[in-house]
């Protein structure tokens, strides 16, 4: 029997490396003469760096940043020497874990740490670089970045504006840097929103980066106007981009300030790793995620992964630490297992994932070899 192990993240516990060899150790305690082909997967998010460098032969550059509050911080790029490319995680220097939750400040939050990051890439002799866009902090369409990038936003009396959202609605006019960087930028993303409107980044992804209800139609008015003022001075479109409010609009500023194009951070990651071959020549595909429910079935990773699967008639099995939405999920995947078979607090899920996941890996294994 020839299985897939490729899982993604546990947000806070395990990374797709370790959810893997986990899964893998499981499931060869209870089949012990299986073939076990392990690929971690990333569709963009965190440990997208991690994946890509693992499969190409890079490694991760360190160098000084700031966080989404304009903290100084330790952060790095993925670096592939032969290609000269640079690999930059939105969620390295402008993510989530960087602030505590009592923390988040959208208004004053900055991707200024992943403009730096590329800044850094480009310095260090890139000729492309790819921006994974999860996981970010942020809320100000790729503002921050564009600053560190020599980028100037003044208002109407040619007074230089602080680049954040809570200066939004004062400026009037975009200034390019003197000198253009030629390097070819690819935004990968796992969402398909639009920078603005009902589907937009402040509406739909907003309250878990800290806008409070009675600011998100006050903040994401002030995203518009940001957005109307730079493509009329830089001359693009991409406010309704697929993809374009990916990362609080990061993916809108890196199309607007960059040329980037953007594609799926899943496929991009597919074809980097020859996940084709590799799902057409098991017998059965293993993946896993922190959380499992509508979202996996919207260009998530294990979703993806499970469409790609049911292409070449490979059954597809998911383990998830928390699974909503089950009905939906058993319409594209075969089987869904939760971390724990009874409900855990979040926080013991998290201290104890790994000893769950092996748990939940053997339990799994034992079901499939029935169906044998």
């Amino acid at each position: 029997m020839r299985i897939l192990v490729a899982p993604d993240k546990f947000k806070s516990s395990l990374t797709a490396s370790e959810a893997a060899e986990v899964i893998a150790e499981g499931m060869q305690s209870v089949i012990p003469h299986a073939d076990i082909d392990i690929q971690p997967l990333a569709d963009g998010g965190e440990g997208t760096m991690r994946v890509i460098c693992d499969a190409l032969g890079g490694v991760v550059i360190p160098c000084p940043a700031h966080d989404p509050l304009g903290r100084e911080i330790l952060a790095g790029f993925g670096w592939v020497k032969k290609s000269h490319l640079a690999v930059i995680e939105a969620a390295e220097a402008s993510g989530y874990w960087r602030v505590a939750s009592q923390d988040r400040a959208p208004w004053v939050s900055s991707t200024i740490g992943t403009g730096e990051l590329i800044l850094a890439a480009i310095q260090h002799g890139a000729s492309k670089i790819l921006v994974g866009l999860g996981g970010s902090a942020t809320n100000d369409a790729g503002v921050g970045m564009a600053a560190a990038l020599g980028f100037q936003f003044f208002d109407d009396k040619g007074n230089l504006i602080r680049p954040v959202p809570s200066e939004f609605l004062a400026i009037r006019n975009v200034i390019r840097p003197p000198c253009q960087f030629s390097v070819a930028f690819e935004a990968l993303s796992d969402v398909t929103n639009p920078l603005t409107g009902p589907r937009g980044a402040t509406r739909i992804f907003g309250p878990q980066k800290g806008v409070i209800p009675e600011d998100v139609d006050r903040l994401d008015a002030a995203v518009a106007h940001l957005a109307l003022i730079v493509e009329r001075d830089l001359g693009v479109t991409a406010v309704d981009a697929s993809g374009s409010g990916a990362a609080g609009g990061l993916g809108f500023g890196l199309v607007a300030f960059c040329g980037a194009t953007m594609a799926s951070g899943f496929d991009v990651i597919a074809s980097l790793t020859d996940l084709e071959a590799r799902v057409t020549a098991c017998d059965l595909v293993v993946t896993a995620e922190g959380s499992l429910d509508h979202q996996t079935l919207d260009g998530k990773g294990p979703g993806a992964l499970a469409v790609m699967g049911r292409r070449f008639g490979k059954r597809v099995v998911a383990i998830g630490g928390r699974i909503a939405d089950e009905e939906a999920l058993l319409g594209t995947f075969d089987r869904v297992m939760p971390l724990s078979p009874v409900p855990l607090p979040l926080d013991e899920s998290i201290s104890r994932a790994a000893e769950l996941l092996g748990i939940a890996a053997r339990r799994l294994a034992m079901l499939e070899t029935l169906n044998q």
